[in-house]
């Protein structure tokens, strides 16, 4: 005989219990490492490349020292990885400028991450972190207001 023969009745959360944010089960969000301020040391190809993937993912400003010693700082928004560093190109929108920028990794002497990052502390964990201490405090309006960028 089963539970459900012997009269027993199998409990279901309700629907309201179902949708309750705090009874949701949270997943761990990306750790994202904390590169604002980094300044690399490309001794090597690998190192460069690395270092460079690493920037395509950044949500803030670079600065990039080309080997003949100018530099551009700006949003990496594109690279293109060859088989030689003279094949493989790095794209930008520039700080002071309205046009892309392509530079072949091949021209890059020195990589920083100088701009600040637009996203640190901004994971689910912190959002619902503020979201309790509000809930807990007695605030009435718990909705979503995104926050300023600068």
């Amino acid at each position: 005989m089963t539970g459900k023969e012997a009269g027993h009745i199998e409990q279901h959360p309700s629907h309201s219990q179902a949708l309750n944010p705090d009874t949701l089960e949270v997943a761990p969000g990306v750790e994202h490492e904390k590169l604002e301020g980094w300044i690399p040391q490309l001794a090597s190809e690998e190192e460069l490349r690395q270092a460079l993937e690493k920037a395509f993912d950044y949500r803030g400003d670079i600065t990039i020292t080309r080997k003949d010693g100018s530099q551009v700082e700006g949003y990496l928004f594109d690279r293109r990885s060859g088989a030689t560093l003279k094949d493989s190109v790095v794209r930008l929108y520039p700080k002071n400028s309205s046009e892309k920028v392509a530079i072949p990794y091949s021209d890059i002497a020195a990589l920083a991450f100088t701009g600040r990052d637009t996203a640190a502390g901004k994971s689910w964990e912190a959002w619902m972190k503020k979201y309790s201490e509000k809930k807990a405090a007695g605030e009435k309006d718990l909705s979503l207001h995104p926050e300023p960028l600068e």
